[in-house]
């Protein structure tokens, strides 16, 4: 009996198969989808970008004007008589404006009134003192309290896509540590007189769009986008895998700005803050290092005048 258990053991039996897997293995999976489709792809990025801009999704929509997509700011009081008629003879974006009830009727009053009736969109209310010491927790207000709703960030692939869609080469400021908001003004300021394309700021330890940064801007922050990154060293990382060369603005620098032909193709230009310059992994994400020679000796310029220099230099390379 034992041997016949060997004999059986020994016969072929039925074999487990692979139900078809491997032949459906080898089969075609069809054309390759377009390059909007592909995951990772610079192409697929750009529409997803736009498309969140056109169906309202997060902070979908962009106000005259990492990678985080687009965001809102947080809302801001412009607070006394002076800071409210300078703020509306700027253009600063405004939803509020607030008079104190029973408010000496000087020329800024009526000239703060005059200015938000005419540019409409500007809801005017009324409120007693203690309302309005509530709500700039006991600043001097005067008695006019302009209210400025959060600033709508641009995406930072949308820069560049403004750009294509012109047929132009992307032209980008960066800003590294840059924490003053004047600063940031003057920076939008000169990306809109030079041809500039938009601007990017990290979303912490930075400064953002604020009435102060609005007031700089003296208006080209209507016309300039501003985007916000999660991690600037990632958002100049994706850059620089879709064509963008990036350069970073250092004392040091082994080139001058004058001599790098790579200003005048599609580029991102980094600029970080007037004492500690770039940081070290976005000094590390730099293809270049440019230097500003300053023969009167001066260490260093503020971020709104070293950018000035560096678009112009662009400007002029691409003219």
């Amino acid at each position: 009996m034992a041997a016949n258990n060997r004999r059986m053991s020994g016969k072929k039996g039925a074999q487990v198969g692979s139900g078809g897997n491997r032949r459906r293995g080898l089969e075609g999976k069809g054309p390759t989808p377009p390059a909007e489709a592909r995951k990772g792809h610079k192409k697929n990025r750009i529409a997803n970008a736009a498309a969140k801009k056109s169906s309202g999704g997060p902070g979908g929509g962009r106000r005259p004007s990492g990678v985080k997509g687009r965001g809102k700011g947080t809302s801001e009081m412009v607070v006394g008589r002076n800071s409210v008629v300078e703020a509306l003879r700027e253009g600063v974006p405004a939803s509020t404006l607030y008079v104190q009830q029973f408010i000496d009727n000087d020329e800024r009053v009526r000239e703060a009134l005059q200015l938000a009736g005419e540019r409409g969109g500007i809801h005017l209310m009324e409120a007693p003192r203690p309302e309005l010491d509530r709500m700039t927790n006991g600043l001097n207000h005067q008695g006019l309290v302009l209210q400025v709703p959060p600033y709508e960030y641009a995406h930072p692939d949308e820069l560049a896509a403004a750009a294509y869609d012109v047929g132009q080469d992307p032209l980008i400021v960066a800003l590294d540590g840059v924490t003053d908001p004047r600063n940031l003004g003057a920076v939008v300021r000169s990306v809109s007189a030079f041809g500039g394309h938009g601007v990017v700021v990290p979303e912490r330890r930075a400064a953002g769009m604020t009435a102060g940064a609005w007031k700089t801007s003296a208006g080209a922050a209507a016309r300039t986008p501003v985007a916000r990154a999660t991690n600037l060293t990632r958002v100049l990382e994706a850059y620089k895998k879709d064509g963008l060369a990036i350069v970073g603005l250092a004392a040091d620098g082994e080139h001058e700005v004058g001599d790098l032909a790579a200003l005048s193709g599609p580029v991102v230009v980094v600029i970080g803050s007037e004492g500690k310059g770039l940081s070290r992994l976005v000094g590390e994400t730099c293809d270049y290092r440019v230097r500003i020679p300053m023969p009167g000796g001066t260490e260093s310029l503020n971020a709104g005048v070293a950018a000035g220099v560096v678009l112009y230099e662009a400007s002029r390379q691409r003219s």
